[in-house]
């Protein structure tokens, strides 16, 4: 009953079976055979199914608590024995990049070599969701949050900058204003990443009047895409690779971006994530 439970838990979260079947890495048939086995065998309707979509029903929003605390336990005791005895197990992080977790998982492994580590990587809603629901220990997140279940070491600063294909007609400048931008194609991530709050952020504040916008999913792709010249991108210094074909212009007035550990607080003296944030402390204190 376990699955059915969390198919139930991610569809309410998420408002559409689409989206739980794709977090929970399952077909969307899956996801609502699992729902539907739940409502028939105890008699139940979980949610109201209209042209709209799906709400909760009254039943489905009196369980959703006691599915959250269930998971939640089912999360903590996967946690306990991960990180049973000396030092052993598993660390899962979730980063927005991994520029700067990197090196600190290097160092990790290199102190303790028997740990397995995984690395998820996501946008910073996903990244915090992540840690929030128990799927990762530690977010490495580019967005301050001030949040008393959670604790936050500072990882590093970088300046917001603008990449450009070097046929572009701003690759000769070095450095231009935000109105440099106007009437340009602007590569922007998805919602949910800290980089596009802050560039639109810092244009409407600017009044610049972009040309058309044109959405990717990940830093990847948008380096590609600015390799091929279909657009400009703002986007964090060290994120930009070295490369021929691209050019790095300073932005006049642009926001620096900074990155953060975060780590729940319930869980920050277990073995790993303390040995983890130890390591993080003493390189930001070095």
């Amino acid at each position: 009953m376990l699955a059915e439970l969390k198919a139930f838990y991610t569809v309410a979260r998420l408002g559409s079976v689409t989206q739980a079947a794709k977090k929970l890495s399952l077909s969307q048939p899956t996801v609502t055979t699992q729902i539907r086995n739940l409502e028939s065998q105890y008699g139940v309707e979980l949610f109201y199914r209209g042209g709209r979509g799906l709400s909760l029903s009254e039943e489905g929003a009196r369980l959703l608590p006691l599915v959250k605390d269930l998971l939640q336990r089912e999360a903590d005791i996967d946690f306990h024995l991960r990180n049973a005895g000396q030092l052993q197990g598993r660390l899962r992080i979730g980063a927005t990049a991994p520029y700067y977790v990197l090196d600190l998982i290097k160092l990790f492994r290199e102190r303790l070599p028997q740990i397995a580590v995984s690395v998820e990587i996501g946008n910073s809603q996903q990244v915090l969701e992540a840690l929030e629901e128990y799927r990762v220990d530690l977010a490495a997140s580019s967005q301050l949050l001030d949040d008393a279940r959670l604790t936050r070491l500072h990882l590093g600063r970088d300046p917001l900058v603008l990449a450009v294909h070097r046929a572009h007609p701003l690759a000769a400048q070095t450095s231009v204003p935000l109105s440099a931008l106007s009437g340009h194609c602007l590569l922007l991530r998805e919602a949910g990443s800290t980089t596009r709050q802050l560039t639109e952020a810092m244009l409407r504040d600017a009044g610049v009047a972009l040309g058309p916008l044109l959405e990717i999913g990940s830093r990847e792709s948008i380096r590609e895409a600015v390799l091929r010249n279909i657009g400009v991108s703002i986007i964090a210094r060290h994120e930009v690779p070295d490369n021929p074909e691209l050019r790095v212009i300073e932005l006049q007035g642009a926001a620096q971006i900074d990155e953060y550990l975060y780590c729940l607080k319930e869980r920050r003296q277990a073995r790993l994530p303390a040995a983890f944030l130890a390591l993080a402390r003493e390189l930001a204190g070095a």
